[in-house]
C-alpha cells in the first residue's frame, strides 16, 4: 500500500499501513538495469568532492560544527532538490511520526507543503485550532513566534508548529488579496475523524472525508447502508464533500471508489520502468444502488481526494462540482534507512481510468461553482392576485368555489418585527442544517440531484 499525502504531517498517518508494504516493495525490487549510465570514476569524485568540502568545514569553519547535522542537511538538500515532497527524517522525527499515528497528538491541525520557501497551507482539518482560526487553502506562513520561515526545511518548520497541548503559537500569514496578518493560535489533542455523514432535506445523504485513513472505507460503507436503513425510498442521491482533503492512503482512496463503480479501472501507478505498472479495478456492487453523485472539491483537494474524483469523472459516474483541485498526482514511499531515520521517495506518478495526470492540472470540475457568501434579500411589501379586490377564485382551492379567505397580517411589533420572527429562536451555527444553508456549494449540489430526479420520474 503507497502513501499519497503532502508531506505536511500534521494530520494523523497510519504507520503500519504505509511503512511496512513500502519497504517491502523497496527490497524487492530487483536491480535497474535502467539506471543512468553514470562514469563511477566520475561519482567517486563527487564523493571525494562532498568528503573534501566536509573536511575543511570541520577544521576551519568558524565554530565546531556538528557533524551529524551537516550530514542530514546534505541529506535533505539531496531529497529536496528532487521534488518538493521527498524528504528525510532522523531517527527523532521518525519516532516522532510513529508517535502521530496513533491518532492523536498535539499540534494546529493543518496540512502543509513548502513553496518558494515558504510553507503553504493545503487544507485546514475539520474541527481543529487552524479550522476554527480561519486558515484556508493557499495560505503562505511566513513566520513562526515572529521567527521567518524562510530557510527552514518542511519538517524544521513542522517540528516548530507542533508542540505541547494548550501552548500557544502565532503565525504569521500572508494570504493572496490581502495584507499580511497574525493568527495565534493554542495548541490542542488533533483527533482525526475522516468520515462523517448526516441527512440533508430529508432525502440526500451526505458524506464528508477528511481525509484517507484506515477507517475511511469502513466509515462510508456504514454511513450509506444509515441511509438506506433510514431513507428508504426516500433516498434520492449521495453528496461526496472532498473539499480540503489532503489525502491519504491510496488503498482506501481505491475501496472508495470500488464503492460506486460496477466494473473498469480505477486507477494505475507507474514507476519508472514500464513493467513496474499496477493498476486496480472495480469490483461489481455499486452501494448507491445507481443514485446520482455529486463529488464536491476545492484547491484543497489533493492526492488521494483526486483520484476518487477522478475515476468517478471518468466513469461518468458522478458530476464534480466546485473549483479545480490542488494537482498532486505522485505518489510518495516510506522507506527506513541506516541509522533508524527514513525517508519519503516519490517512486510513481498515478494515472485516472482515461489516461490523465493530474500533476500540476488537477481535477477540473465538470460544473465550476466558487464558494460564495449567501444572504437572502428582503422581498418587500408585494400584492399578489389573491389581494386583489374582485379576482376570480380558484376552482381547485375550495368545493363551492368561493376564495379562500385570505390569511390575516400579523400586527407588527414595536421594533418593527413580526411575532413569529421575533419569537424564533436563532438558528444554532453548528447545527447541519444551519451549515448547509451558509454552504453555497452544497446547495447547488442538492438542487443538481434533485433536479436529476425530476428529469428522471418525467422521462418515465
Amino acid at each position: 500500500m503507497r502513501f499519497l499525502r503532502h508531506p505536511a504531517l500534521a494530520a494523523a498517518l497510519s504507520l503500519s499501513l504505509v511503512a511496512a508494504p513500502a519497504i517491502a516493495w523497496a527490497q524487492d525490487k530487483a536491480p535497474d538495469k535502467d539506471k543512468p549510465k553514470t562514469d563511477k570514476s566520475e561519482l567517486y569524485q563527487q564523493l571525494n568532492l562532498f568528503g573534501d568540502v566536509l573536511e575543511r568545514i570541520r577544521n576551519d569553519y568558524v565554530e565546531p560544527p556538528k557533524e551529524t547535522d551537516l550530514i542530514e542537511a546534505a541529506i535533505n538538500g539531496m531529497l529536496a532538490s528532487l521534488d518538493p515532497h521527498s524528504s528525510y527524517m532522523n531517527p527523532k522525527q521518525f519516532r516522532d511520526m510513529q508517535v502521530q499515528t496513533r491518532g492523536e497528538f498535539g499540534g494546529l491541525g493543518i496540512e502543509v507543503t513548502m513553496e518558494n520557501g515558504l510553507v503553504k497551507v493545503v487544507a485546514p482539518i475539520d474541527d481543529t485550532p487552524a479550522a476554527k482560526a480561519g486558515l484556508q487553502s493557499g495560505d503562505l506562513i511566513v513566520s513562526l513566534d515572529d521567527q521567518p520561515v524562510m530557510g527552514l526545511t518542511l519538517q524544521e518548520a513542522v517540528e516548530k508548529m507542533r508542540g505541547k497541548v494548550d501552548t500557544k503559537i502565532k503565525i504569521g500569514v500572508r494570504r493572496q488579496g490581502k495584507d499580511p496578518f497574525d493568527v495565534t493560535l493554542t495548541r490542542a489533542i488533533i483527533k482525526i475523524q475522516s468520515v462523517k455523514a448526516r441527512v440533508e432535506g430529508g432525502d440526500i445523504g451526505y458524506v464528508r472525508i477528511t481525509s484517507f485513513t484506515e477507517q475511511t472505507a469502513s466509515g462510508l460503507n456504514a454511513a450509506l447502508e444509515k441511509f438506506k436503513k433510514d431513507l428508504g425510498p426516500k433516498w434520492k442521491g449521495l453528496v461526496l464533500d472532498l473539499r480540503n482533503n489532503p489525502g491519504g492512503l491510496l488503498d482506501q482512496s481505491i475501496a472508495v471508489s470500488d464503492a460506486f463503480l460496477d466494473k473498469g479501472e480505477i486507477v494505475s501507478i507507474r514507476a519508472r520502468k514500464p513493467e513496474d505498472v499496477q493498476r486496480w479495478n472495480a469490483k461489481p456492487g455499486d452501494l448507491t444502488e445507481g443514485r446520482p453523485i455529486v463529488v464536491l472539491v476545492n484547491g484543497g483537494s489533493a492526492s488521494a481526494s483526486e483520484i476518487v474524483a477522478g475515476a468517478l469523472q471518468d466513469h461518468r459516474r458522478a458530476i464534480i462540482l466546485g473549483t479545480r483541485s490542488f494537482g498532486k498526482g505522485s505518489v510518495q514511499t516510506i522507506m527506513p534507512v541506516t541509522g533508524g531515520g527514513a525517508m519519503r521517495l516519490t517512486t510513481a506518478l498515478y494515472f485516472t481510468p482515461s489516461g490523465r495526470s493530474i500533476q500540476k492540472e488537477g481535477i477540473k470540475p465538470d460544473i465550476e461553482v466558487e464558494q460564495a457568501k449567501i444572504e437572502a434579500l428582503k422581498p418587500g411589501d408585494r400584492t399578489r392576485e389573491e389581494n386583489l379586490r374582485g379576482s376570480i377564485a380558484n376552482p381547485n382551492g375550495r368545493k363551492d368555489g368561493s376564495k379562500a379567505p385570505d390569511a390575516p397580517k400579523p400586527e407588527a411589533k414595536p421594533d418593527g418585527t413580526s411575532p413569529e420572527a421575533k419569537d424564533t429562536p436563532p438558528q444554532d451555527p453548528n447545527e447541519p442544517a444551519a451549515q448547509a444553508a451558509n454552504d453555497y456549494q452544497l446547495l447547488r449540489a442538492m438542487d443538481l440531484i434533485r433536479g436529476i430526479n425530476l428529469f428522471s420520474q418525467r422521462s418515465n
